[in-house]
């Protein structure tokens, strides 16, 4: 598959009987994040700050924070001693076998709290987790401007509100 002008052969993996998709990470790989974010950059609407879930959207977020020279801030997977005031909401992904909740502390409250957002994530699968996201964003006072992807699986490279860059398809069995 080529994304963002680089190729990758991206592994099948089983979610169920009667479905595999293909597993893109982004860990590790500098030449795709990069890629990926200078080209999501150009299309995405104006901005104050980049917000996206741990862990597999760090990088993303990371390099597009960098490459605007922006904050980012991540919405985590677990309460940290540093959050001792904090919000959250839940969330099922398709890729996690259970309920999750997503956290905020106060010190990143603080950094979306009256600005615009773009949410950011490496595959956009069913959207719940970018729509977690959102809610967090909300309840911190943040204004969502757009959601942002490297790739959109299955019936996801349908939707009109989110911004991708590559269709990924997924396979039934």
């Amino acid at each position: 598959m080529t994304i963002a002008g680089c190729e990758r052969e991206l592994p099948l993996c089983e979610v169920s009987e009667n479905l595999d998709i293909a597993a893109f990470v982004m860990f590790g790989d500098v030449e795709i994040t990069e890629a990926a974010a200078r080209e999501l950059l150009k299309i995405c609407p104006e901005h104050d700050v980049i917000v996206t879930a741990e862990a597999k959207g760090i990088p993303l977020g990371y390099e597009m924070a960098r490459q605007e020279k922006r904050e980012y801030v991540v919405a985590r997977k677990g309460l940290k001693v540093y959050m001792p005031e904090y919000i959250y909401v839940e969330v099922r992904s398709i890729t996690t076998l259970s309920i999750q909740r997503l956290y905020m502390g106060l010190d990143d409250i603080e950094k979306i709290k009256g600005k615009r957002v773009l949410i950011v994530d490496d595959v956009i699968s069913t959207g719940e987790s970018i729509t977690a996201i959102s809610k967090l964003v909300e309840k911190a006072g943040g204004n969502t401007v757009g959601m942002a992807a490297v790739l959109a699986e299955g019936d996801a490279a349908n939707r009109d509100d989110i911004i991708f860059l590559e269709k990924l398809p997924v396979f039934p069995k």
